[in-house]
């Protein structure tokens, strides 16, 4: 089967998936007693804001039957009609809010991914080849620890230590929050500060972002790194003591050569799917993260629309999400192909 056929059979089969997490989303906040524009009026609301009121239930179809109420809001959501925020920020169109949290935590995410997935490789194929030595030992017990930390407070010791007494240590530091002033932003162009900050020539607030990320890049990588070091190692492990590798290395290849063209290809088969999901799980996941250093972004948004019933938001974060885990299921399937072509048929 080619490539092409083998990406549209499996884009195919993750539409039902997407429609059955919005479908679930949606039943879930509709549990809720009323409808969400409701808590917006009191018992002393004037006439007009009854008129208002009737005619938002009229346009979300909140007045139909439970069936006919899901697929207005699905017609409405495909066609960028997904509503109004009704507490975090009243009346400003739920589009713009995830619009502006988004791109934050895309941006600390992939950065998060690309670093744990270059270093745990690494780290993985390593410990693999040294197995049973003390750089396989001290490789191991890191990746435990990534395991047994908790995220929060690697967090907080991190801006402890490089935020606050590294500055009386060593006379510099890293930040402890992310940038917050508007006025030392890049013109927007994509929203991806960092992306921006090139495209516009300002270099100066580019280097200035590298430093306000690394810490929660760090932070949101280091679990990751563990999660992959163990699943390279594992797979690397598996790899070589196959009949092909002894092989290879029977006919005199170098053992460079043996590690990095013949057993690192089909040993990153599994690996992959590790570093997809870590990536789908960080953007959703991020919450104790973007909190404990002041990043806004879709896990705070998340949480803040739960807390405050903003069922709108709510639906939309749960879109967002399920686009990115549909999308990055779909690559990995697609870098599964190109990996292995027998995986195709």
């Amino acid at each position: 089967m080619s490539l092409l056929k083998y990406t549209i059979r499996r884009l195919i089969s993750l539409i039902p998936i997407l429609i059955g997490v919005l479908f679930l989303s949606y039943v879930l906040t509709r549990q809720m007693e009323g409808n969400p524009y409701q808590y917006r009026l009191s018992d002393s609301a004037r006439q007009s804001e009854i008129e208002w009121y009737w005619r938002q239930v009229e346009l979300l179809g909140l007045d139909k039957n439970p069936v006919e109420q899901f697929f207005i809001y699905l017609g409405n959501l495909f066609l960028g009609k997904w509503g109004e925020s009704i507490s975090l920020n009243q009346g400003e169109p739920v589009w713009d809010l995830i619009m502006e949290s988004f791109p934050k935590t895309v941006e600390i995410t992939v950065l998060s991914v690309l670093f744990s997935a270059i270093v745990g490789i690494i780290a993985g194929i390593i410990s693999s080849v040294h197995r049973n030595t003390p750089r396989d030992t001290i490789i191991r017990l890191i990746a435990l620890m990534g395991v047994a930390i908790p995220v929060f407070w690697l967090g907080i010791m991190l801006q402890y230590i490089f935020s606050y007494k590294f500055d009386s240590w060593v006379g510099w530091s890293l930040p402890g929050t992310l940038y917050n002033n508007p006025g030392q932003s890049p013109r927007i162009i994509t929203r991806l500060r960092l992306l921006d900050c090139l495209l516009t020539g300002r270099f100066d607030l580019f280097w200035d972002t590298v430093r306000h990320l690394i810490l929660p890049v760090f932070c949101l990588s280091f679990i990751s790194i563990a999660g992959i070091t163990r699943q390279s190692r594992s797979s690397m492990l598996e790899v070589l003591e196959l009949d092909y590798i002894r092989t290879a290395r029977a006919k005199g290849c170098k053992e460079r050569a043996v590690i990095n063209k013949h057993a690192f290809r089909n040993a990153m088969i599994p690996t992959i799917t590790i570093i997809g999901l870590n990536f789908a799980g960080l953007l959703g996941g991020a919450v104790l993260t973007e909190h404990t250093f002041n990043l806004h972004g879709m896990g705070v948004l998340t949480l803040q629309a739960i807390n405050g019933r903003d069922y709108f938001v709510i639906n939309a974060c749960v879109f967002m999400i399920t686009i990115v885990f549909v999308l990055v299921n779909l690559i990995t399937d697609i870098i599964y192909g190109i990996a292995d072509p027998r995986i195709r048929f």
